[in-house]
């Protein structure tokens, strides 16, 4: 079989990627072997296994527990819509996160006093150690776990005020514009910036995805005149969603 000039177990790989892509390899078909593709390829049992392990690392494959490598299911991709932020009153976080009206959703979190690491005080202006309210978002869509959210806010801020814990008290559960408005901080400004990296295994066993698959970072951070009030990082399974924007033209 002819190959380009790419290492032999990137050309193996590439041509099993091929024929799951199109079909001659279905979801839930049992992988070739390790000496199935050795003799196919005409390659060793070293390049046959990197390039199985490249398929798994790409989320094509997954091994089963005593019975071998399988074809994944490729799920479809669902969409996460994001919009502006505006205090909305009887607004949900999981709405606050998802725009798309006709999604339903659930959430669970859980809010903690922290010191801040120096990444976080980086992102809030602060110095490392001061004390943040860390509060951690699972939310899900329809049943399916669809995105999670660490969310930091400086206690300089909000300690002693009735919104010092994002879901409990009078403002429980609204929006960052909302609660800090209660406490005459007007935010007038977020910036959210999108990465991607390798998921986490607490993350992916929350999401119930597989470790080291991509997951989407939103990185988001509400500002008050110039200052930060609010800092998150929105992690979403790259494999299973999208995230939309939609941004109104001023």
């Amino acid at each position: 079989m002819p190959f380009g000039e790419q290492p032999a177990y990137l050309r193996v790989a590439g041509d099993l990627r091929q024929k799951i892509v199109d079909g001659s390899l279905p979801p839930h078909t049992r992988l070739p072997s390790q000496a199935r593709i050795r003799e196919e390829y005409g390659v060793s049992d070293t390049v046959a296994l990197e390039a199985r392990k490249v398929l798994m690392a790409e989320g094509l494959v997954e091994g089963r527990s005593g019975s071998g490598t399988y074809v994944r299911e490729q799920p479809v991709p669902r969409r996460i819509a994001r919009t502006g932020f505006q205090g909305s009153g009887d607004s949900t976080p999981f709405r606050q996160e998802q725009a798309d009206d006709r999604v339903k959703g659930t959430w669970e979190s859980s809010s903690e006093q922290e010191a801040a690491s120096p990444g976080v005080a980086e992102r809030l202006e602060i110095k490392a150690g001061d004390r943040v309210m860390r509060t951690r978002y699972v939310y899900r869509a329809e049943g399916e776990p669809a995105m999670l959210s660490t969310s930091w806010e400086p206690l300089a801020v909000t300690g002693r005020t009735p919104v010092m814990l994002p879901e409990e008290g009078p403002l429980a559960g609204r929006g960052v514009v909302e609660r800090m408005a209660a406490i005459d901080v007007i935010v007038d400004n977020v910036v959210e910036e999108i990465g991607a990296r390798p998921g986490l295994a607490e993350e992916t066993l929350a999401l119930g995805g597989v470790p080291g698959h991509a997951v989407m970072v939103v990185a988001r951070t509400f500002f008050a005149s110039g200052r930060p009030v609010e800092t998150a990082d929105v992690v979403v399974p790259a494999d299973r969603f999208r995230v939309s924007y939609h941004l109104p033209v001023k």
